[in-house]
């Protein structure tokens, strides 16, 4: 048995556009139900989310029988908790607040095995079908997708240098700290938080690195895609699930006489 390809990290090196969604509901059930929306990613989170890994593996589950690849965002750049979630099966990552190349590098030696990395060997894993996967070794590292997530002013100065490093396939904007760092917390979409992200976006853009980011507002998403970002999610299933509650129940409210 050989190693799948994963097409997400296939479609950032080929530049296309790619269409992702959030999600931190916690739920493989919930999961099944956004996997077969024709998202081309969702992103798993583990960061700002109460996930572990055994809700986050059924979700893995839900997504590997839809063509939505999961992304998992690690709680932190910790090469334990990048080996287990490899391990299970994660086809990509998701690195939070990298604020130097130093940093970066640590993120891309936990994917990688020695001596390239630090990334411990086990081999009856979910990943390789437990052992049956015979070039898992061999392949991993070019089908693993790596992003580094830049969320501070000085990240964001450091996003060249950042994106240089080995291994990395994406540069991520996250637009609600970066609001945060410049004492614009709570406004990710507050036009000094843009004027400082789009800039460095374009100077990667221009050296063919992969930029992506988080939004709300779909039509921004599309102007941002139409700009050059190549991977953005325009939503997160808690925000639909809540918007979509309020607004049936304000209309129903609205219609009562």
């Amino acid at each position: 048995m050989k190693l799948a390809s994963n097409p997400f990290t296939h479609a950032l090196a080929a530049g296309d556009k790619q269409i992702g969604l959030w999600i931190s509901l916690c739920s493989n059930f919930v999961a099944e139900v956004t996997a077969h929306a024709g998202y081309d990613w969702a992103l798993v989170d583990m960061e700002h989310s109460p996930n572990d890994y055994f809700s986050v593996l059924g979700q893995l589950q839900a997504f590997a029988a839809s063509n939505t690849t999961a992304i998992v965002r690690v709680e932190w750049n910790d090469a334990v908790a990048v080996k287990r979630l490899l391990d299970l099966g994660a086809p990509g990552l998701l690195f939070p607040m990298i604020n130097s190349v130093e940093e970066a590098q640590r993120a891309v030696a936990a994917t990688r095995y020695p001596p390239r990395g630090v990334r411990g060997v086990s081999g009856a894993t979910r990943a390789t079908r437990f052992g049956r996967v015979s070039d898992y070794v061999a392949r991993v590292e070019e089908e693993t997708t790596v992003l580094l997530q830049v969320e501070t002013r000085a990240a964001v100065a450091e996003a060249e240098a950042i994106a240089a490093v080995d291994g990395v396939h994406g540069i991520f904007f996250g637009p609600g700290d970066i609001a945060a760092d410049i004492g614009k917390v709570g406004n990710p979409m507050d036009p000094e938080v843009w004027d400082l992200i789009r800039p460095a976006a374009q100077k990667l853009i221009a050296k063919g690195m992969p930029v992506g980011t988080l939004v709300l507002d779909p039509a921004f998403a599309a102007t941002l895609l139409n700009e050059g970002f190549t991977f953005v999610a325009c939503g997160t299933d808690a925000s639909l699930l809540a918007r979509a509650s309020d607004g049936l129940l304000a209309q129903v409210k609205g219609a009562i006489t």
